[in-house]
């Protein structure tokens, strides 16, 4: 037998022998979101359709691996367990305690995260323009939301002076914090920050707010859980204060008004960066990106309920009105 014959049927009697070295792996992209399916489906959905308009369909030449918390972060360092055991390709993190859970997982697997505040803060990465490691994606940071969520609420209230502020203690506190002082300063409203941790801490921090005579507030953090979203949505509503906050699942929830970015945008963008990596490319090269694009949410009834007529301007450049 010649040598080139002998070669050749090595080589089918080893694929004969393991048909799975023959075919082509499947990159495998793992999605790990915090909360639960039934708030969260349309971010699969835009990134499903990001992906697709590249070339990669789920169930085809990708598999999307999805995989929720149902609201339990607890859970989330096992889901990440899972997914890097099985092998993908790259993991998209949804928001601040996926990401950690995954960026302590991991210093290999590619992470593209989406939602995060402040991802320099928070230590996943070196700066947005040089991610370094193995973490890159879209972030939060936009001193253009804090400005026009202060307008809003200026347009709504036009007498605002005294500005609540309630926050938790979240990674890059301090800078967002700094950045809305400085803002409210030099439109001459006077802010009142106050940190809650707890459920009992809320209630005390609606009620400084009504003492101080505040007339509006500003909710600097979310999403949060169910229980706790629903906890100041009500606390607002009790105390009679227009409320905006930070995304908009809160007017979804009965909350007043959000201003946020779009994370549909977020998503579809973020397939960018799971195309780039699928071909090659390395996180570390691929610098974080902002949002770009916005939204405006309006719950008309809770309006009714405090008694506030929402002006036409702000209406009118609503992307949602809930009636």
């Amino acid at each position: 037998m010649r040598r080139r014959d002998f070669l050749l049927l090595t080589a089918a009697t080893a694929i004969a022998g393991n048909p799975a070295s023959a075919e082509v792996k499947t990159p495998r992209i793992g999605l790990i979101q915090t909360e639960s399916r039934q708030e969260n489906q349309r971010l699969l959905d835009a990134l499903s359709e990001g992906l697709s308009a590249l070339g990669w369909s789920d169930g085809s030449n990708i598999a999307i691996l999805d995989r929720r918390a149902e609201g339990r972060t607890e859970r989330l360092p096992g889901i990440v367990k899972e997914l890097i055991g099985s092998g993908v390709s790259v993991l998209v993190t949804v928001g601040t305690p996926a990401t950690l859970a995954a960026k302590r997982a991991s210093a290999i697997t590619p992470i593209v995260l989406v939602g995060v505040d402040d991802p320099v803060a928070l230590g996943v990465v070196d700066s947005l323009a040089q991610p370094g490691g193995n973490v890159t994606g879209l972030s939060l940071t936009s001193s253009e939301m804090i400005v026009k969520r202060l307008q809003l609420l200026r347009e709504l209230v036009p007498d605002l002076r005294r500005l609540g502020v309630i926050v938790r203690r979240d990674p890059g506190l301090d800078q967002k914090l700094q950045d809305i002082r400085s803002t409210a300063g030099q439109m001459g409203i006077e802010v009142w920050m106050l940190e809650t941790t707890s459920g009992r801490s809320l209630e005390f921090s609606f009620m400084r707010l009504r003492s101080e005579r505040c007339e509006a507030v500003y909710v600097a953090s979310g999403p949060l859980g169910p229980a706790k979203r629903a906890q100041i949505i009500a606390l607002a509503a009790e105390t009679r204060l227009p409320a905006i906050y930070s995304f908009r699942v809160f007017p979804v929830d009965e909350g007043l008004m959000s201003f946020a970015a779009e994370y549909g945008d977020l998503f579809r963008r973020a397939a960018g960066f799971v195309d780039k990596i699928l071909k090659g490319a390395k996180p570390a090269d691929l610098p974080v990106q902002q949002p770009t694009t916005f939204e405006l949410v309006i719950n008309l009834n809770t309006a009714k309920a405090l008694g506030l007529t929402v002006p036409p301007s702000i209406l009118g450049r609503a992307d949602q009105v809930i009636e």
